[in-house]
């Protein structure tokens, strides 16, 4: 049965051949960049890091995992310590949760939240500093 759906002649192979025209050379910048639409903005930060938020929602506590995402895939981070940040942090929103449903579970909430900015401060000390300026 596999034989009567595949060709009995090789085809030959077809080669893709790109049909775009291009006005101007890739490397030339447009003429009119805001004719264009919004473009890249500038955020003044002088270069400072942003002060570390207190965890006290969900959104800090999603943003302290993303950051461990990033240290990890720039090896600032062990996988381990990964491991451990990502552990506190779904163990937070389960507890947020859980506090919802039931307030007299915040002061455990608390505690955890506690423990998940000391972890954090402890890794945000012992990580490399960024080289560069």
């Amino acid at each position: 049965m596999l034989s009567t759906l595949s060709p009995s002649q090789p085809q030959p192979r077809r080669r893709l051949v790109s049909t775009r025209q291009h006005m101007q050379p890739l490397s030339a910048a447009p003429q009119n960049s805001r004719a264009a639409g919004p473009g890249l903005r500038v955020i003044r930060g002088e270069g400072q890091r942003r002060p570390d938020e207190p965890l006290t929602s969900r959104d800090a506590v999603a943003r302290v995992l993303m950051e461990a995402g990033a240290d990890l895939l720039l090896r600032r981070i062990s996988p381990a310590r990964a491991e451990e940040i990502e552990r506190q942090v779904d163990r937070a929103l389960e507890l947020f949760d859980r506090v919802e449903a039931n307030p007299l579970v915040l002061p455990v909430l608390r505690r955890h939240l506690d423990a998940l900015d000391a972890l954090m401060r402890e890794t945000r000390e012992r990580r490399p500093s960024r080289r560069g300026g």
